[in-house]
């Protein structure tokens, strides 16, 4: 009914290879590299051919590098970075970047300045990343402290810009539900990250990275609710698992747990396309 990806966060602990197996292991054929994980591909100097090939030799297709930082705050340093990951996906056979915004911080721009540097940082990335052969995906982050927390104030700039032939939009549904936005883009959407909510002492809009766990019956945030509307809305592209809770990334059996939301997931979804 839909394409499962994994993003590599759902086994931080894992070197690129194993967490390939693990994919394969699933039946999962999309897979998600990071550059910020310590010991393992990208930071441990793995090069972009080995990991193409590793995919490839098993099957699997690489969805994106997850994700340029602070993308929105632009300037000749950040252009370097992306130059650098866009070579990279490239190399590895990526399909695209992600780019998240600036979190936090110092960040007390205007809503005009904000909006202002999100435009030409999507004229910056442009051109790098059409010279790469890779597409952008902004992920908006649904927390009240981001630069960038609305689709759909993403949207505008992307058009506003001209440039949605390059970039799309990452929906991500912890996000989304923390941010409270109603509205969904299926036909601008490149990517979905899944990731469910079980810890109910605190208000969604206090929730955090590690509070995103593996989508189970105790999930909070309407994680089927929100796929069904993408698919409805015409999205047919990949749901990659990104929890970022401490106790997912100790389990010893991460495939048993995998495979118990993946079996999770498929049955709401058909139950309510019954």
């Amino acid at each position: 009914m839909v394409r499962f990806a994994l993003n590599h966060m759902v086994a931080p602990r894992l070197g690129h290879a194993a967490f390939f197996d693990l994919a394969g292991a699933l039946g999962i054929d999309a897979i998600e590299i990071r550059n910020d994980l310590q010991d393992v591909a990208i930071l441990d100097g793995t090069p972009a051919a080995r990991i193409a090939e590793d995919a490839r030799s098993r099957g699997l297709s690489v969805r994106s590098i997850n994700a340029l930082q602070r993308f929105n705050e632009w300037s000749p340093v950040r252009a370097e970075e992306a130059r650098a990951l866009a070579d990279y996906a490239a190399g590895c056979g990526a399909a695209a970047l992600v780019l998240c915004p600036v979190n936090g911080g110092n960040w007390q721009l205007a809503d005009s300045a904000r909006l202002s540097g999100l435009r030409e940082a999507l004229e910056g990335l442009a051109p790098i990343l059409e010279a790469a052969g890779i597409e952008g995906l902004v992920e908006p982050l649904g927390f009240p402290e981001c630069s960038l927390r609305l689709k759909r104030e993403a949207v505008d700039a992307i058009d506003d810009v001209g440039v949605s032939n390059r970039f799309r939009l990452v929906h991500d549904t912890f996000h989304h539900a923390v941010a409270g936005e109603a509205e969904i883009f299926p036909a601008r959407t490149g990517l979905v990250h899944i990731s469910g909510v079980a810890d109910r002492s605190s208000p969604v809009s206090a929730l955090r990275d590690p509070h995103r766990v593996l989508i189970g019956g105790d999930d909070r945030i309407d994680n089927i609710g929100q796929i069904r509307a993408l698919v409805a809305g015409g999205y047919q592209g990949y749901f990659s698992f990104e929890p970022f809770a401490k106790e997912i990334h100790e389990i010893n059996d991460i495939e048993g747990a995998l495979r118990a939301s993946l079996a999770y997931v498929d049955q709401e979804l058909r139950a309510a396309a019954a």
